[in-house]
């Protein structure tokens, strides 16, 4: 590309000029290319360290004058393709220019102009791309591509110099990342070192620093460890792996590929050697933090963040933090954790404007709501810019005045907003007929606990008494820190959270704390439309949920009356409509009613929303998978925490009993319920880590008891009863019998552990747990969990393929991974059909993963044993068309297993039938055979007949029954259940069953069958052999046309068959083989046709070139696309026979429509010919080819330097 000119003092250092004239020189850098010495080995290292072909291309072309010794670089080249051209131009464009000026000066002032124009011009149509990938990166971009053989699909997030510790030697050189792989090269004095992981392959990623490896990352996969260090920053790298991994976990988990953010904001300069993916990963991880950090939705963008202060009137002090904003929110943190947060919706907005500053208060801002707050922030650096970003995202808030520093006095209608992606399009108003859910219906005004409140009894008059106050006290808080979204969130919050919610406040505190409430206000009618369209469709979901709906808390009287379980239902059905990627989970249920007892249907909707879809992340999908994660953290949170305990318990295999139940129900399966809502408070309140909390205290609480255990029953038992006698002495709720109780020992019951104290132990001795730190955990556990679940799914799928196949489990195994692999390549590589379409999770393990055409041929060429050159591929695409049974252009593993396993497993016979149902429909496609449809046709006439005797057999056996005792119906039952089951059965296919072959699919099969032999060490003898099989097959299907004419001669019985050629063969033929001998037998004697010897076509074998290509000499000369056949070879003389006037069968004309072989001709053909037997009964080892296969990557790598117009790469 063209440069803008740069001096150069030193033209010839590391440089070798290739060509020159009067004003241009073109140079090749040392290293590159062919040659260069020991020079040139040390400059192409020098490149790979200091990143030199990076930043100077190997090609460059230099402007001199006269005898000047200063030269200007004014273009430069990856490849000599690319610097010719710039050459070319030169030469064509301005020699003869220059030749015009006498002052050396002037030519290179002119030089240096036209350059900077061509530059300029280039600029104005491109500016936009070479902001997106300016020089440097994209230089990077197409060396990782040439060194490591991607394609463009692939792109570079960035890239960093760092050692790969191979051995003890550290192997200086550059890591690239992209979206799918981490690659690393180095090129150091002659030794080359290049690796490739991909990330769904990661089982751990670790940053460490040990005597043996300085500050390092390790990248861990099922086989190996890869250890990398000397990074300039090792923080900025690691993060950006851990983003790719996630992206790649997340891909295995639901298979959402990666897609870039066209939302971002543009940045306000170009940013140098930053690419657009690694803003689009570094914008994504700011948004993930913001969203957890406020409890915000998913599609909430974070444009921008700055320093300022913020005026507390409760605390009369300006905290300092930071202000946020994005599309719909302003929202701020204070530096030191827990002393102020707030989030201020834009929806609430009435006034934004600008204080007058002073030295007290610089820079301030005020922004009012419509319930009367007044916020105050200042010291803000670039307020203008700030006021105008809120001024525009203000316009595009609906359900309010458009426009900046107006007061809504009266606020506009309600203007539905968009609704979320997941369900269909939904009005978002009522319908107008509610068949399912009211706002008129009980549930829908108020929680089922108000519904069915009872009077309290006397004696709980002073906890009553407690209510109040603890009321009270938050009416307080409210009046100093404000109540509803815009509440100022402190440190008291926290305190008052964690002395107790007052029943009567709960369900609106917990809509506050989760930011369920601001997705609610944000969709008015969504829930109500939602049940309408759910209730009434029947599917797995709404099975699930009918079945746990009376087993959801039936110990509580809200539960047990139609009320309750009619809102249950509803709440579960509508999320599972919304979610159909969760659906319904066991737990779920649990979970809602609870938050149904305490809130309206439409307020547990959301709640259940912000659960499973924020705080709860892949909690309750069909694997469980976030569960698993926390479980692992659990795990690791105790053998920190808790070594002693961790170490027994693991040798119980406790720990991963009790978590799962006590994380995905919140406890309240396993506590009382008064209990375990006070959990759920903290919970809604702080997140998970109250949850990891009060797990770890109450295994320190029972520490002793549970070292001295001696199994895991013993260890269940006891926490089991510890659990259910932790009760809240507060709560004004008659007691509710728990179904735990039932551990409790008669006798000696256990004392009593208040849940409060429970909860400040647990603050008290693990409240140094942080939010981040656990992310952290959450993050290496995840690749440790989905990797395991992939694991299990393999064996699970080889398990259930095993009995079916004749491959070893070692192979099966390492065909999976292969298989897989070709799927989630094509997921981020581009196929014909969508990700969603070749994956669901909901379906079998065996079917979870499927690939279509494209993928398959390019597994069929790397794996099968048939290699037909040219023709691989159309024969890879009819086998893929003959196993994809259910038409839907994908196959499963199990169906590509079933088709490698006939080609090396089977028998000659299965062989043979393979290759015979490859030429025919619906493996032959109408394109490749214009005869197919007649072969359509046959295969329906041998199939409905099979159906009807079959059906008559039944109806004949069974009338006489029912005629003669009706009686007897169980028998008739089983009788067709046995029926049916052998009509089922897959394997019962007899070679009689296969429909007849047409002459033009016959061509098709020939044709096959010379690819196949080609390059094979026995090639002539092939030839010869099809050459003579083909020729008789063509005779006995010249015969055929008489049977068909005269149907009648078809039901006599057959004579057995005396010819001496074909009776030795009839051992090796078993079961219907003997038939078809006997016909071609048969077929002969009628047609007054000597039976051919094996040396038959001895015409041919003269003819060298002419045996070569006997399978097609056969057959129809027009029709083939072959060299060297001879007009006087067989071809002429069978065709003769079949049409009698030489015409090209390919037209299908009519001689030909009653030209047809049976797959038993076929086969007792084929086994006339000893080379053709030895070559069908020969076992082929898939191993060489799956290792072949997984070497397929370094093959394609490209580091020859042959080409002139590619990337040079030195290569020793």
């Amino acid at each position: 590309m063209w440069i803008t000119p740069e001096e150069v003092l030193l033209a010839n250092a590391l440089w070798v000029s290739e060509r020159a004239n009067p004003y241009f020189i073109l140079q090749r850098r040392k290293g590159h290319g062919r040659g260069g010495g020991i020079t040139g080995l040390l400059v192409g290292t020098l490149d790979v360290v200091l990143d030199s072909s990076a930043r100077v291309a190997p090609y460059r072309i230099l402007h001199q004058t006269g005898e000047s010794q200063i030269f200007w670089n004014i273009a430069c080249g990856s490849s000599r393709k690319e610097i010719t051209e710039h050459w070319e131009w030169l030469e064509s464009n301005l020699l003869q220019t220059l030749s015009i000026f006498d002052n050396d000066d002037d030519i290179t002032t002119f030089v240096k102009g036209k350059i900077q124009g061509i530059i300029a011009e280039d600029n104005k149509s491109g500016k936009a791309q070479e902001d997106e990938d300016p020089g440097k990166f994209r230089e990077a971009e197409l060396k990782m591509r040439k060194l490591f053989g991607m394609p463009e699909e692939e792109k570079l997030v960035n890239y960093y110099p760092c050692s790969y510790w191979k051995g003890r030697v550290p192997r200086q050189g550059w890591i690239y990342l992209s979206i799918n792989h981490l690659c690393f090269y180095s090129f150091l004095l002659g030794k080359e070192v290049s690796l490739v992981i991909q990330w769904t392959d990661v089982t751990q990623l670790d940053k460490n620093a040990t005597l043996v490896f300085p500050e390092s990352i390790r990248v861990s996969t099922r086989d190996t460890e890869h250890f990398f260090s000397m990074f300039l920053n090792i923080n900025e790298t690691f993060k950006l792996m851990e983003q790719l991994a996630n992206i790649a976990m997340r891909q295995l988990l639901d298979n959402e590929s990666f897609a870039a953010d066209l939302s971002l904001p543009k940045p306000g300069k170009t940013l140098k050697n930053v690419s657009t993916l690694k803003r689009d990963l570094d914008a994504r991880a700011k948004n993930e933090r913001y969203r957890m950090l406020f409890r915000l939705t998913q599609d909430e963008r974070l444009d921008g963040h700055t320093d300022c202060t913020l005026w507390t009137p409760f605390a009369k002090m300006h905290v300092v933090g930071q202000m946020f904003v994005s599309n719909n929110y302003i929202c701020f943190a204070s530096r030191e954790e827990d002393l102020c947060q707030l989030i201020i919706p834009l929806r609430e907005v009435s006034i934004v404007e600008k204080a007058d500053s002073s030295s007290v208060l610089p820079s301030p801002l005020s922004i009012s709501t419509k319930n009367k707050m007044t916020f105050l922030f200042a010291n803000l650096k670039d307020r203008d810019f700030l006021v105008q970003r809120i001024s525009d995202f203000l316009q595009r808030t609906p359900d309010r005045p458009c426009g900046l520093n107006v007061q809504s006095e009266t606020p506009s209608p309600s203007t539905p907003p968009s609704l979320p992606p997941s369900p269909p399009v939904l009005g978002a108003g009522e319908l107008p007929q509610n068949k399912h859910y009211s706002p008129s219906l009980p549930t829908a005004k108020q929680g089922l606990l108000r519904i069915y409140q009872q009077d309290v009894p006397e004696e709980l008059g002073p906890k009553v008494t407690r209510e109040k106050m603890k009321e009270e006290s938050w009416n307080i808080h409210f009046f100093e820190f404000g109540r509803g979204v815009c509440m100022y969130r402190t440190s008291k919050t926290r305190e008052l959270v964690l002395n107790g919610i007052p029943e009567s406040l709960r369900g609106e505190l917990w809509l506050l704390f989760s930011g369920a409430q601001n997705e609610m206000a944000t969709h008015p009618g969504y829930y109500g439309s939602l049940v309408e369209q759910a209730m009434g469709k029947c599917t797995l979901a709404t099975e699930e949920i009918e079945r746990d709906l009376h087993r959801s808390m039936p110990e509580h009287h809200a539960f047990q009356n139609e009320m309750g379980i009619a809102a249950l239902r509803r709440v579960l059905t509508a999320y599972a409509y919304r979610n159909p990627g969760i659906g319904y989970c066991q737990a779920m249920n649990i979970v809602t009613s609870v938050l149904l007892l305490y809130c309206t249907e439409e307020e547990a909707f959301w709640l259940l929303v912000s659960l499973c879809e924020r705080m709860l992340p892949d909690y309750y999908n069909t694997r469980v998978v976030g569960a698993l994660v926390d479980q692992g953290v659990f795990e690791e949170l105790t053998r920190e925490c808790l070594p002693l305990l961790y170490e027994h318990m693991q040798e119980l295999g406790v720990i991963s009993t009790i978590s799962l139940s006590w994380f995905l129900t919140l406890f309240l399966s396993v506590m009382p319920f008064d209990s375990a809502v006070l959990l759920v408070d903290c919970f809604f309140y702080e997140g998970i880590k109250v949850i990891f909390q009060v797990s770890l205290a109450v295994l320190h609480a029972n520490m002793d008891q549970l070292l001295s255990c001696s199994d895991e029953g013993e260890a269940m038992t006891i926490l089991g009863r510890y659990l259910d006698n932790v009760v809240n002495k507060q709560t004004v709720s008659p007691p509710i019998p728990h179904l735990h109780a039932l551990l409790t020992s008669g006798n000696n019951p256990p004392p009593e552990i208040d849940a409060f104290e429970l909860i400040k132990s647990s603050y008290e001795k693990f409240g140094s747990l942080r939010a981040d730190v656990i992310e952290q955990m959450r993050f290496k556990q995840r690749l440790k969990v989905i990797q395991s679940l992939e694991d299990t799914a393999k064996r699970s799928v080889v398990r259930a393929i095993m009995t079916d196949s004749a491959f070893s489990i070692e192979e099966l195994e390492e065909l999976y991974v292969l298989f897989k692999a070709k799927h989630i390549m094509s997921c981020y590589w581009g196929s014909s059909s969508t990700a969603a379409e070749r994956h669901d999770p909901s379906l079998p393990y065996l079917e979870q993963y499927r690939i279509d055409c494209i993928q398959f041929v390019q597994l069929f060429s790397a794996l099968a044993p048939w290699s037909c050159g040219l023709h691989t591929n159309t024969l890879a695409s009819r086998l893929f068309r003959l196993l994809d049974q259910n038409k839907d252009t994908l196959i499963n593993f199990k169906e590509f297993v079933t088709g490698l396993s006939g080609m090396y497993h089977g028998d000659m016979t299965e062989k043979l039938k393979l290759l015979y149902k490859l030429h025919l429909p619906p493996a032959l496609c109408p394109e490749e055979a214009e005869s197919a449809l007649e072969a359509t046709q046959f295969f329906t006439d041998d199939d409905t007949p099979q159906g009807e005797e079959l059906k008559e057999a039944g109806d004949t056996s069974t009338a006489g029954d029912t005629d003669d005792k009706k009686e007897e119906k169980p028998k008739d039952y089983k009788y067709y259940l046995r029926m049916w089951a052998k009509e089922n059965e897959p394997k019962k296919e007899s070679i009689k069953d296969l429909p007849r072959m047409n002459q033009e699919q016959f061509i098709e099969m020939c044709k096959t069958l010379y690819n196949m032999f080609s390059e094979h060490h026995m090639e002539q003898e092939l030839y010869h052999g099809i050459a003579t099989v083909a020729s008789l097959l063509l005779r006995i299907g010249e015969v055929g046309k008489k049977f068909t004419n005269n149907g009648s001669k078809k039901a006599e019985p057959q004579p057995p068959a005396t010819d001496e050629v074909v009776q030795p063969e009839r051992e090796d033929s078993s079961g219907d083989g003997g038939s078809g001998q006997s016909l071609v037998c048969k077929a002969l004697a009628e047609a007054q046709l000597e039976t051919p010897p094996p040396t038959a076509p001895s015409s041919d074998e003269d003819a060298k070139d002419d045996t070569s290509v006997s399978s097609y000499s056969m057959v129809s000369a027009g029709s083939l696309q072959c060299e060297d056949i001879a007009e006087d070879t067989v071809l002429i003389g069978c065709l003769n026979a079949v049409g009698g006037d030489g015409t090209d069968r390919r037209r299908g004309s009519a001689p030909d429509a009653d030209w047809s072989i049976t797959f038993e001709q076929v086969l007792a053909s084929f086994l006339t010919e000893t080379s053709l037997v030895d070559y069908f009964e020969n076992k082929h080892d898939i191993q060489s080819k799956i290792t072949a296969c997984k070497l397929l990557r370094a093959v394609e790598r490209q580091t020859s330097t042959s080409s002139d117009h590619d990337f040079s790469l030195s290569t020793h």
